[in-house]
């Protein structure tokens, strides 16, 4: 009887010690997703009384023009962003995990996490002021340093040509410390016998990387996978700060878009609609990638 009392009381304590964790989540997380969904079957200004509409918001929101260009650029976003958000990393952690040297190894991975520090809000300003067509460091090098005449160059941010690609181009050379990791701690599970048969078999450099490295990572490949795709969906800052989704709508993505509707337009009942679609389109996603067979991996 005395066990079962103090495993009764280990039983409160853990729930007392978890409870105000668990209220913060319901509070922060569930409850916000809740009241979108509720809140998209309802017109609300964010002042008076909402008021219940059904459908049709969803109507307008797959009619809506602006919300198509949106969803068409955060694609390209996302394609362009994605090939070397995860090629790149993974070819610098192929490269600091083949040096033989272990502290060389543990300085390089520190000296590619020593950005992560940085806000991504200075990130972008400096970008921003690099872009810049007048004095900007991109416009100036290219002017000064190759001779290309500044009429003939193009305004980055302000040329609907120029605009996704300049947005992609935002981190160059795109190594990024936490997809590195994530790569780098994949390549540390590898087995060492499966690295010492593979040498034996003569299966070295990029014959080894293609046919063990990567099958026995692709774990981390899908999870980068899904990562890059729901941080392009959700990313506002990067063209709220930078084009304000200019030129026209040409920057314009899903989330900024919901952004624009709930606090310039005060339209709420839209806004909680487009992010309603937003979960559905990264939860399926998700699905998705949970039953692709990428390169063999289960």
């Amino acid at each position: 009887m005395g066990q079962s009392k103090r495993n009764n009381y280990q039983i409160i304590a853990a729930v007392l010690f978890i409870l105000p964790t668990a209220v913060f989540v319901l509070g922060f997380s569930y409850y916000p997703a809740f009241r979108a969904i509720v809140g998209s079957f309802t017109r609300w200004d964010g002042f008076n009384e909402s008021s219940f509409v059904g459908l049709s918001n969803y109507k307008n929101l797959f009619v809506d023009r602006i919300f198509h260009i949106s969803i068409r650029n955060v694609f390209i976003w996302s394609a362009g962003s994605l090939l070397v958000s995860l090629f790149v990393p993974f070819v610098g952690a192929e490269l600091i995990f083949h040096l033989r040297s272990s502290r060389a190894q543990y300085l390089y991975r520190v000296l590619f996490i020593i950005p992560l520090v940085v806000p991504a809000t200075v990130t972008i300003l400096i970008w921003t002021f690099i872009y810049e067509p007048s004095i900007g460091l991109l416009n100036s090098l290219l002017s000064d340093v190759f001779g290309i005449s500044r009429e003939i160059i193009p305004n980055w941010l302000g040329d609907s040509r120029f605009v996704i690609p300049s947005l992609i181009f935002i981190g160059f050379p795109w190594l990024a410390g936490l997809n590195l990791l994530i790569y780098y701690s994949g390549l540390q599970d590898i087995s060492g016998d499966v690295i010492e048969y593979a040498q034996l078999d003569g299966c070295t450099g990029i014959s080894r990387v293609l046919k063990i490295d990567i099958p026995l990572i692709i774990g981390q490949i899908r999870l980068l996978l899904i990562l890059g795709i729901i941080g392009t969906l959700q990313n506002i800052t990067t063209p709220l700060l930078m084009t304000n989704g200019g030129p026209g709508y040409d920057s314009y993505v899903p989330g900024l878009y919901m952004y624009f509707k709930a606090f310039r337009l005060s339209d709420f009942g839209s806004a909680y609609t487009i992010a309603t679609v937003m979960f559905i389109m990264i939860f399926s996603l998700t699905l998705i990638s949970r039953r692709i067979n990428l390169g063999g991996g289960k």
